[in-house]
């Protein structure tokens, strides 16, 4: 298939639990992390039940021939917005439709009045950090801290 057939051929819309299936099938594809069962917090089940809690019309699918082949997240704060689980059917890529669904984020984004989008990749996937500067994004001059609360308070970092 074409780069210019796919583009036409797939469609966005917002994620439904129906979807919870291929979305953890295609998280655990596109993130090896999701599949460590030692890393509680990179459960894809949970990231979607939290999301589906917080700002569920931010989650959104790239759908090809009735299939999921492409995920991506927002949120916005008041302050500023967070792009999260941008992931694509590694058969898929290089067809557009990451940055359709990067794109589509952007605008529902903008609409709610968001003057920022930040996003967050491993410094270890340089290819990551090409897909997101081609589209136009900078790393900022910052250093990004974390800290598990709750239950993961006493796993690792990361």
């Amino acid at each position: 298939m074409t780069t210019t057939a796919t583009a036409t051929l797939f469609a966005i819309r917002r994620f439904d639990a129906r979807d919870t299936g291929a979305v953890v099938a295609l998280w655990q594809q596109a993130f090896p992390e999701y599949r460590e069962v030692t890393k509680p917090q990179r459960n894809p089940h949970l990231s979607i039940a939290n999301k589906l809690a917080t700002q569920p019309e931010l989650f959104f699918v790239a759908m090809l021939d009735e299939r999921v082949v492409g995920t991506v997240m927002g949120g916005y704060d008041g302050h500023r917005g967070w792009l999260y689980s941008l992931a694509v059917d590694e058969s898929l890529r290089r067809h557009g439709i990451g940055s359709r669904l990067v794109s589509h984020v952007e605008d529902a984004l903008t609409a709610l009045g968001c003057p920022k989008l930040n996003l967050q990749v491993l410094s270890a996937k340089s290819d990551v950090r090409a897909f997101y500067e081609a589209l136009g994004y900078r790393a900022d001059a910052v250093v990004s801290f974390g800290k598990r609360l709750g239950e993961l308070a006493d796993s690792t970092p990361v």
